[in-house]
């Protein structure tokens, strides 16, 4: 791996929302995951709240600590050299609890993080009958202005990830947001929608008449498309954020249940990589260099 410095990977996510195009992210949530999302070409790392927890095997629900959300993606950001930026879902609390984490996330050289305007503790915004509660404007408006306010370099990006389509209030609502959030100093707004077509997210991008960009998650409108993306010329930042980690899922299972048919690993070979592409990624062969070099 090529070592790229904090200050380099703050300058190219700063530049992802500014340049022409859009940049493409990719959710993961361990390092092993980090590094086979650059190794594809990708722009940034997600660290995605939902593959943290799932990691853990608990509701995506602010279970888990900001300390263990944060270790998650220092992890990733030392193995990878493209950006990483962070799913901190409401801030982990009010704006004293965010004003800390920004601190840690920076610290753990992080390039930026988005913040929901749920109420704390959320449900994920996909769980079908979850609680989708949005907390007032001016209370998040307050988050963003600390964010702000609290971060070491300039180039750090603060995302604000607006609710208001996820718990059914509409175009209005989300508009009238997304502006405050914006004005308060918002990078960048994520408009989140879980319908199965694109339809309301197009909506408020043609609407959309701040100078902000946007990004968007379509976990549920896959038929959307970066080329399509593009010709909005408002969204900077695409993200399929959890993707590996369902195929992993999917991979896993379909393993286990063959080991357990077959009465042993005779018949799995076709299903797995090599030992030794494991290693390849965990950088032994670098390791053996250094040896080498230094090892009496």
């Amino acid at each position: 791996m090529t070592i790229v410095s904090q200050k380099e990977k703050l300058r190219k996510a700063r530049e992802f929302l500014t340049r022409p195009g859009v940049a493409l992210g990719v959710g993961a949530g361990d390092a092993l995951c980090a590094k086979l999302i650059e190794k594809a070409g990708f722009d940034f790392i997600w660290s995605s709240s939902l593959c943290v927890s799932a990691c853990y095997a608990v509701p995506d629900a602010n279970l888990i600590s900001m300390s263990q959300y944060c270790e998650a993606a220092r992890s990733m950001n030392e193995v990878v050299s493209i950006p990483v930026v962070a799913d901190c879902d409401t801030g982990y609390g009010n704006a004293n609890n965010l004003m800390y984490a920004v601190k840690k996330f920076e610290e753990a050289g992080i390039v930026g993080i988005s913040i929901e305007d749920k109420k704390f503790p959320k449900d994920n915004s996909l769980l079908e009958g979850g609680r989708q509660e949005l907390a007032p404007i001016d209370e998040f408006v307050g988050k963003i202005k600390a964010a702000k306010d609290h971060q070491q370099s300039e180039e750090f990006i603060v995302i604000a990830r607006v609710e208001a389509l996820i718990a059914g209030w509409g175009q209005e609502e989300a508009m009238k947001r997304s502006r405050c959030y914006a004005e308060a100093g918002a990078d960048c707004i994520l408009m989140h929608s879980k319908a199965k077509q694109p339809d309301e997210i197009l909506e408020f991008i043609r609407n959309w008449d701040h100078p902000a960009p946007i990004a968007l998650v379509p976990t549920n409108y896959p038929s959307l498309t970066r080329k399509e993306v593009e010709k909005l010329k408002k969204v900077k930042l695409f993200i399929y954020a959890n993707q590996p980690m369902r195929a992993s899922v999917k991979a896993q299972e379909a393993l286990l249940e063959e080991i357990k048919r077959e009465g042993g690993i005779h018949t799995i070979d076709p299903m797995m990589v090599p030992v030794s592409h494991i290693f390849d990624l965990q950088g032994i062969p670098k390791m053996k260099e250094d040896e080498k070099k230094y090892l009496v």
